[in-house]
């Protein structure tokens, strides 16, 4: 079993993130039905759309992009490297996690992606969503989803994040560190992603929604200015 990766600063980030590539997960997905396992469900309401198709430029469209960035995570609690480029299913991430002062590595590998209509309870709704699972090394087990609803009918649309954990380690130490911080963490992590995800989606809209500005004709009859 590997330890816990200790990241002592910001540097070498490339070859940190490299090192992902290839590492098996630190558990094994179809166990997690077992005793030991925690869950953790989070929604959080986004700015509503008409009903119909998403919006170009609108709060479902936002909202995805904000999720595949992962630009929801705090970067107090949990900063994130990975190369953008690359497609989304398969990525490996780089998370470092601040815990007590700590910087603590810890690598994730996206599992799965979803981007599709599906009926919800009689309803329609459009869905996208992706998960990622832990690798040897992070200090916890198991599995974390992030999605993005909007029902058609109404037009709500919706963040949600779901996880699956426990302790990586038996150490009796890191047990009693996990069960002293670890829920904690777990539990702000999801509130503030919620929080942020609202945050940035919000003024995202606001931006998009924003009328354009029109700028004075100059002497010549052309535009003058720039537009904002």
């Amino acid at each position: 079993m590997r330890l816990a990766d200790l990241g002592l600063g910001a540097g070498d980030v490339d070859a940190r993130l490299a090192a992902l590539r290839g590492r098996p997960l630190n558990y094994d997905p179809d166990e997690v039905s077992g005793p030991g396992w925690q869950r953790d469900d989070y929604r959080q309401p986004l700015p509503a759309e008409a009903p119909g198709d998403a919006e170009q430029g609108g709060s479902f469209e936002i909202a995805c992009r904000l999720s595949r960035d992962y630009a929801f995570s705090d970067p107090a609690l949990v900063e994130a490297y990975f190369d953008a480029e690359a497609p989304l299913e398969g990525r490996e991430m780089l998370l470092v996690l601040h815990v007590l002062g700590l910087r603590l590595d810890a690598g994730v590998r996206v599992s799965h992606v979803v981007e599709e209509t599906r009926e919800l309870r009689g309803r329609t709704a459009r869905l996208f969503g992706w998960s990622y699972r832990t690798l040897e090394g992070h200090v916890e087990a198991g599995q974390r989803d992030f999605e993005v609803w909007k029902l058609l009918d109404s037009g709500e649309v919706e963040f949600r994040t779901h996880s699956i954990s426990r302790p990586a380690a038996r150490n009796p130490l890191v047990l009693a560190g996990f069960r002293l911080l670890g829920r904690h963490k777990q539990a702000e992590f999801g509130r503030r992603a919620c929080a942020r995800m609202t945050l940035l989606t919000e003024a995202a809209v606001a931006r998009s929604q924003r009328p354009l500005e029109t700028a004075p004709a100059t002497r010549e009859g052309h535009l003058g200015g720039e537009q904002p």
